[in-house]
Order: C-alpha cells, then structure tokens, then sequence
C-alpha cells in the first residue's frame, strides 16, 4: 500500500528520503521501500515519523486527512 501523506509531508517540509533514513537509522532504500508499500511499517517506525513530524499515526496511513495528533 502506497501511503501518500507519508510522501506529501516529506516533500512538503523539503526533506530527502536519505532525511528521514537517518532519523529512523535505515537506508534510503528501505525508506523508499516504506513510502511505496514495497515492506510495511513497523509500529516502532511509525511512531518515530509521528512524532518527528508532529502528526497522528492515522495521518501517515491516510487514514484522515486531519494531521492532528491525538493528545
């Protein structure tokens, strides 16, 4: 599953996918495997992009269109 928040707030904030590797200690390659839905995110992982991004889960999943995290 592609997740298309994931990608659109990267771009977005003008990071690189070797941005976030970093952040989450992976390779870019694995990154871009996470925004194409080639491998599926951990929940570890999510929760890292959350809260670096200061956004909920369910908004990186395209769940909501609402970025908003829960309090």
């Amino acid at each position: 599953m592609v997740f298309k928040n994931l990608r659109a707030i990267r771009e977005d904030r003008d990071l690189r996918q070797a941005d976030l590797a970093k952040v989450l200690n992976v390779s870019q390659n694995t990154y871009s495997q996470y925004e194409n839905g080639v491998i599926s995110l951990t929940a570890e992982t999510l929760i890292k992009l959350a809260r670096f991004y200061g956004v909920s889960v369910d908004y990186l999943l395209d769940q909501t269109s609402d970025p908003t995290p829960y309090r």
